[in-house]
């Protein structure tokens, strides 16, 4: 028969291998096809607040939808959408194939730069659609276009 100090020693010892067998299965890295996804989530997002943005400067400009729209970028760019490209995501489906490149996974440092320039931009482009001038949120957002479409030339397939 265990003496009461040995069941509460075998107890804290099951807890904390419990918590350590928790913990190691929380930090495992998130299935290919979930990562494919948040990111292709992530990046439609990033397309319809754009769009918006465009609309409403080549429209009937409206700022605080532009601010709204701004923030929404700024925020994921300021994410680091680069930890949604990890190994073993180069090919597969999330909710449709991926688009992206295998070359993406091995020039680490031409994405991080192309990376940094889209955040850069989103950045940028918030700063000045709170301002509220519609002829410099659209230059601004022609930036962010061109950034986008450089990291598109180089690192995404063709739909």
């Amino acid at each position: 028969m265990m003496k009461p100090t040995s069941i509460r020693i075998a107890t804290v010892v099951a807890l904390g291998a419990i918590a350590i067998t928790t913990t190691v299965w929380a930090q495992q890295a998130p299935k290919p096809e979930n990562q494919i996804r948040w990111r292709q989530s992530a990046f439609q997002v990033i397309a319809l607040n754009t769009a918006r943005i465009k609309a409403s400067v080549d429209g009937s400009y409206n700022k605080d939808e532009v601010v709204k729209s701004a923030s929404a970028i700024a925020a994921l760019a300021n994410t680091n959408l680069l930890t949604l490209f990890t190994p073993g995501t180069e090919a597969g489906k999330g909710w449709h194939d991926t688009t992206a490149k295998a070359e993406l996974f091995k020039d680490t440092q031409r994405v991080a730069e192309l990376n940094a320039a889209f955040t850069k931009e989103a950045n940028e482009l918030l700063r000045v659609a709170q301002a509220g001038d519609a002829a410099a949120v659209k230059e601004q957002h022609g930036k962010l276009a061109r950034s986008c479409k450089s990291c598109h030339d180089d690192f995404r397939n063709a739909n």
